[in-house]
């Protein structure tokens, strides 16, 4: 099983939502927002979370991450 936290996640300034995005470019229209950055990312964990339990309990199939955490 994958863990939420294997996923990159990009942040980013949105002029039109006039707030900050979170976004996890390998699980599909997966984001959320929030008024500072790190709130953002708070907020898409718990999207994450919940991706990853529909695609589970869906029998969907889960992409693997994109990019590998390296550890020293």
């Amino acid at each position: 099983m994958i863990p939420a936290a294997a996923y990159p996640i990009n942040v980013f300034w949105s002029d039109e939502d006039e707030a900050w995005v979170a976004d996890v470019p390998d699980l599909d229209y997966c984001s959320a927002t929030g008024d500072t950055p790190h709130a953002a990312v708070s907020e898409v964990e718990v999207a994450m979370e919940a991706w990853l339990e529909a695609a589970r309990s869906s029998g969907r199939p889960i992409p693997a991450p994109s990019v590998r955490a390296v550890h020293a």
